[in-house]
Parts: structure tokens; sequence; C-alpha cells
């Protein structure tokens, strides 16, 4: 496992703030996490010492969010999000990390100024076959590398302007299928090794803490103020991986 104090002073909130935003907190804030654990590791490691953590969260978060989730949205993105994941696999070598950063953060910076400056369409979307492929293609892709399914998944949740728990529970149900989906090729490729499996246990108990931490947020704001503060996050977001994938790429 994994020794130096610097490495578990970044890992430590990721892990945290990654299960917060499971949680229903946050949203997609959850994408700093692999960066934040980048500054001390690769962020493929990184990646991968934190998919077994996230299997452990998303089935925290099933339980907090039970019976409340959209089965129609699941439906129309999930077969997406699994052809995202195989195409992420077999691009994994030839990839640069930059681009999918530069990539996410283009599409989640453009749509929260759209959000933002466009006149409030009364009622929200509807789910749709077509938007719903789209974005859950774009989700499983992002998620595999880095980790940042969350935010192409917002793109296409947000509008819809559904009760913020079957928001968050529909966020839930697609990412626990999507993160154990994902340890089929992390295996394939190698990434589980022993220092990388012994972290991420060692790790393993912050994950249900930050899940029920988030959850507890949740319910202690008001819809109109979660709506807010996922489209800030998110916003944020976007711009830290413009940021990060430009000075890479650079």
């Amino acid at each position: 496992m994994i020794t130096d104090p610097l490495f578990y002073l970044c890992a430590i909130p990721a892990v945290l703030i990654f299960g917060m935003a499971k949680g229903g907190f946050g949203g997609g804030i959850a994408v700093i996490s692999v960066p934040l654990m980048s500054l001390v590791i690769s962020p493929v490691q990184a990646a991968t010492i934190l998919l077994p953590l996230l299997v452990a969260m998303d089935m925290v978060a099933l339980w907090s969010f039970r019976g409340s989730w959209s089965k129609r949205n699941i439906k129309l993105t999930l077969p997406g999000a699994i052809a995202g994941i195989v195409i992420g696999a077999f691009t994994f070598r030839y990839l640069s990390e930059d681009a999918i950063r530069i990539l996410v953060g283009v599409i989640v910076v453009l749509f929260c100024l759209d959000y933002w400056f466009r006149p409030a369409s009364p009622g929200g979307s509807k789910p749709s076959l077509v938007k719903g492929t789209f974005w859950g293609t774009i989700s499983g892709f992002t998620s595999f590398g880095i980790h940042s399914g969350g935010a192409p998944m917002s793109v296409y949740l947000l509008p819809q302007q559904m009760e913020k728990k079957l928001l968050m529970g529909t966020f839930a149900v697609f990412f626990t299928v999507v993160n154990l989906v994902k340890l089929i090729p992390y295996t394939w490729l190698g990434q589980f090794d022993h220092t990388n499996l012994m972290t991420s246990l060692v790790l393993l108990p912050l994950a249900p803490v930050g899940v029920r931490l988030g959850y507890y947020l949740l319910h202690k704001i008001d819809e109109t103020t979660v709506y807010r503060l996922c489209y800030f996050f998110l916003f944020v977001v976007g711009v830290k991986l413009l940021w990060d994938g430009v000075s890479g790429a650079l």
C-alpha cells in the first residue's frame, strides 16, 4: 500500500468529497477528487484506487435513495453508458487525459452558461432516447478515464427539473451499474495490483461516511438551493477541467 503521508493528505478529502457528491450534496464537484489525488500520484493510479471506493459509495447511495429513481431515464442512458465504457477501454492507451478534461470542461461551461442566460422553460425537459443515448455514452466514456461521468449526466438530467431525491436516486442507480461494469476493463487492463487494492482497502471506511454526510446535508436544504449548488459546482468543475486540460496540453 501507499505509505506517503502527503498522499493521504490529498486522498482523504478526495474520498470524502466524492462520497458527499454521491450522497447528493455538490453534484459534479466529485470530479475534483482525481485531480486532487493526482497531485501526489498519477491520474491513472488515482482513478484505479478510487474505483473500488466508488462501488462501495454506490451501494450506500443506492440504499439511501432506495425506491426514488427514474426508471425511464435509466433505460434511456445505460446502453449508451456501457458503449462509452467499451470505447474508453479500447482507446485507453491512446487517449490523452487532458483532451478528455478539455472536452468535458467545454461542454459543462457552455451548459451552465446556457442555463443561466437562457429563459427557463416551464416544467423542464422530457426524457429523450436520442439525448439519453448521447449523454449516456459521453458519461460512460469520461467516467472510464477520470471518473467524470457526473458532469455529462448532469447536462442530461438537470434540465428535467426532477424532485431532488428522485434526481439523486437516478444518479445513484446509473453510477452503480456504470462503476460495476468498469471493474471488468480495469481488471483486464491490469490496474488492480496489490498496492492499489491495499490502498483502496485502507481508505474504504471513509466511503460510507462521505455518502451519509452528503445525504444528511441534502435533506437540510431546499430543492431550489440544491439545484443552484449543482449548477454552481458544475460550472466551477468545468472551469477547473478546462484549466487543467489546457495546462497539461501546453
